[in-house]
């Protein structure tokens, strides 16, 4: 079945892939955001309890979602997993931290004689909510502005000669960090910050039996729309009228030696010539605001759902414009060529094919993941269970 694909159509067949599990990834991000108010939506050491039992037995759906986003993401383009993870590692490595205190906090915080104090695992609860979500946005924002690097697969013929076998390099000294001085990178990674916050709020509302909790949660939900939106139109204005990255066909040329060059507007040109990606961007939108409207103004406690789909759809919307319609998703600012393409960076077609057998699964994976979900869920937590529950958080 997959044999029959040609390189490209296998290339773009994993770009939907990994595409889609960044979108769930930034849904799931609900757990960051929920960490980040534990100490705001909660007052009293039993409120607590009930947050972070309530996040602690989803966290690992995030974790796991984010190593198999990394996963797809190395073994479909290992290009850029050599020059961003290899280059740009200060970020890479304090996400990595981030993520590693969260499975630490849920593991040893309500644990007998810890002597670092369950206050402490709980800022460290805090530090992986904001860290994770901001750092993250942040990366994925350089799809779109760009970084500095240089890649050169001609390195690869000095392995028995006296020069380089590096295909990639950095050639900035900040080493990813420099992301961080990019208002548009800022702005995405607030975008997500306070995005995760919305969707973390909207969790407890669905899933915690306690009227002090929603009243305050609802609360924060207005609180925290208002600077999700400002970043988030502020990313997207900007996007719109920024010149992008494009690649150049050129007739009977390897599409490997394909140029890149800036193109005016490049990413609204790419909205309007895919139109489904341009629809689904907009009912996205829509319906994460639709979640937050109709949980302020109603007793609606759904909105998790409907600005879960909203985010999803968003966010995969965002990626397609960073990949397709000829577009260079990792874009160097150091040397226009180097740029990363999902033409010139994937993996060969024989590895592709394999992998898209195994992708196969994946439905699967999803079927028992609403499962485990819908069984998790089917009692909301309450004071009395956490009273009760000999296991918790």
């Amino acid at each position: 079945m997959f044999e029959s694909l040609s390189l490209l159509a296998l290339q773009q067949y994993w770009w939907v892939i990994v595409s889609l599990l960044a979108s769930l990834l930034v849904f799931l991000f609900f757990v960051q955001g929920g960490q980040t108010l534990i100490y705001t939506v909660a007052k009293t050491e039993a409120e607590r309890k009930m947050l972070i039992n309530s996040l602690g037995r989803k966290w690992e759906f995030t974790f796991t979602t984010l190593v198999t986003f990394g996963g797809a993401f190395f073994a479909s383009f290992p290009l850029f997993y050599s020059t961003s993870f290899g280059g740009a590692y200060w970020v890479w490595m304090a996400i990595l931290f981030a993520f590693v205190i969260q499975a630490v906090s849920y593991e040893y915080r309500s644990k007998a004689n810890n002597f670092l104090g369950q206050k402490t695992f709980e800022w460290f609860l805090i530090l992986n909510g904001a860290l994770g979500t901001i750092l993250v946005g942040t990366a994925v924002s350089t799809f779109f502005t760009g970084s500095e690097f240089s890649v050169n697969k001609l390195n690869l013929t000095n392995i028995f000669g006296s020069g380089s076998t590096t295909i990639s390099a950095w050639e900035g000294p900040a080493h990813g960090l420099e992301a961080v001085l990019n208002v548009q990178n800022v702005a995405l990674g607030l975008a997500i910050f306070f995005l995760a916050r919305i969707l973390g709020l909207l969790y407890f509302m669905n899933d915690i039996a306690d009227v002090n909790i929603h009243a305050r949660s609802k609360k924060q939900l207005l609180i925290n729309a208002v600077p999700f939106l400002v970043f988030f139109l502020l990313f997207v204005g900007l996007l719109l009228v920024k010149d992008g990255f494009a690649v150049i066909p050129e007739a009977g040329k390897d599409p490997l030696l394909w140029k890149v060059q800036i193109e005016p507007y490049k990413y609204f040109n790419n909205l309007l010539a895919m139109p489904l990606v341009l629809i689904m961007f907009l009912l996205g939108v829509v319906a994460v605001l639709w979640g937050i409207i109709g949980t302020l103004i109603g007793k609606c406690t759904k909105g998790i759902f409907s600005a879960g789909l909203g985010t999803v759809l968003t966010v995969f919307s965002v990626f397609m414009l960073a990949g397709f319609n000829n577009t260079a998703y990792y874009p160097s600012t150091f040397d226009l060529n180097s740029s990363l393409t999902i033409m010139n960076s994937s993996s060969s077609k024989f590895t592709l094919t394999a992998m898209s057998y195994v992708s196969l699964l994946v439905p699967f994976v999803l079927v028992y993941i609403v499962w485990a979900w819908r069984a998790i869920n089917n009692k909301k937590i309450d004071a009395a269970e956490m009273q009760s529950e000999t296991h918790t958080y």
